[in-house]
C-alpha cells in the first residue's frame, strides 16, 4: 500500500463519520462505537456533576481557606503564649536558683545562730543596764539652762562612753520619728584591706553609718574627723552593696568658730551633723 493511499484512508477516518462507521462496521466494532458514544453522553453528565461538585468544593475551600486564617491566628498567640511561659519558667529555674544558694547560706547561718543568741543575750543585759544609765542621765539633765552646754563638753571629754550611748539614743529616736521604730542602733565593724574600722554608730535596717566625737578644737581635727567617717561609709557601701540610709557626725563640743565650717563641710558630703547641745535637748524634752 502507497504512502498517499494511507494518508487519504486516516484523514477519511479523522474527518468522515459515515466511513468511520462503515469500517467499524466492517472490522466488527461499531457496536463498541456506539456504546463508546452513550459512554461519552454519560461522561458528559459526569463532567456536569463534577463541576457542580468543583463549585462546591470551591466554596469548601474559600470556608477552608477563612478557617485557616483564623487557625493562623490562633497559632501566632499560642506561639507568642508559649514564649511567655518559656520565659517565666526560666525566670523560675534562676529564682530556684537563688533559693537553693539562699537556702544553703540559711543552713551555715542557723549552725552558728545558736552561738549568736547566746552573745546576744549577754549583750543585751549590758544594754539593758546602759539604757537604765541613760534614763538616769536624762532625768538628771531635764530642766537645765543653755549653761549645761558649755558644761557638757568637760563631761563629754572625761566621759567619751556616756556621749556615745546619748548620741545612739538620739539616732534610735530620729529613725523613729522617719518611720522606723524597731530600727536597732549598736556599735559596728566593717573591714578594709583587711583593717578592722570600728563604728560608733550603726543600725543595718535602715542603713546607718555614725561617728561620734567628744570635742573639735580646730579644722585639722574636722578633716581628720570627716575623713574617718567617709572611710567606715566606703566600707560599709561595700559590703552591704548599696549606699548608707544616713550618715551622721555627732560632734559633742567644738568651738562657734568651726561650728560654720562643720556645717559647711558635712553638708558637702550628704553629712548629718548633731552637736551635743542638740541631744541634750532632744532627749531632755
Amino acid at each position: 500500500m502507497g504512502t498517499d493511499l494511507k494518508r487519504e484512508l486516516l484523514r477519511l477516518l479523522d474527518e468522515d463519520e459515515e466511513f468511520r462507521y462503515a469500517v467499524a462496521g466492517r472490522i466488527g466494532i461499531l457496536e463498541i462505537l456506539k456504546r463508546l458514544d452513550r459512554l461519552e453522553d454519560n461522561q458528559n453528565k459526569l463532567w456536569e456533576n463534577q463541576n457542580r461538585l468543583w463549585e462546591e468544593v470551591r466554596g469548601l475551600r474559600e470556608g477552608q481557606e477563612k478557617l485557616w486564617r483564623g487557625q493562623e491566628k490562633l497559632w501566632e498567640n499560642v506561639e507568642k503564649l508559649w514564649a511567655e511561659v518559656k520565659n517565666l519558667r526560666e525566670g523560675q529555674e534562676k529564682l530556684w536558683e537563688e533559693v537553693r544558694s539562699l537556702r544553703e547560706g540559711q543552713n551555715k547561718l542557723w549552725e552558728g545562730q545558736n552561738k549568736l543568741w547566746e552573745e546576744v543575750r549577754s549583750l543585751r543585759e549590758g544594754q539593758n543596764k546602759l539604757w537604765v544609765e541613760v534614763k538616769e542621765l536624762k532625768k538628771a539633765y531635764q530642766g537645765l539652762s543653755k549653761k549645761v552646754s558649755a558644761g557638757f563638753a568637760e563631761l563629754g571629754s572625761a566621759l567619751g562612753v556616756t556621749y556615745e550611748m546619748h548620741a545612739a539614743a538620739y539616732v534610735q529616736v530620729l529613725l523613729e520619728e522617719l518611720g522606723y521604730p524597731g530600727a536597732k542602733v549598736t556599735r559596728g565593724w566593717a573591714l578594709k584591706d583587711g583593717e578592722v574600722l570600728e563604728i560608733d554608730i550603726f543600725c543595718d535596717e535602715p542603713l546607718v553609718v555614725g561617728e561620734v566625737t567628744t570635742r573639735l578644737r580646730d579644722e585639722a581635727e574636722m578633716d581628720r574627723e570627716i575623713n574617718k567617717l567617709m572611710e567606715r561609709v566606703e566600707a560599709v557601701s561595700s559590703k552591704y552593696g548599696k549606699k548608707p540610709f544616713l550618715v551622721i557626725l555627732s560632734v559633742g563640743v567644738a568651738p562657734d568658730s568651726l561650728v560654720e565650717r562643720l556645717r559647711e563641710e558635712t553638708e558637702k558630703h550628704g553629712i548629718k551633723l548633731v552637736l551635743g547641745r542638740e541631744i541634750e535637748e532632744e532627749l531632755s524634752a
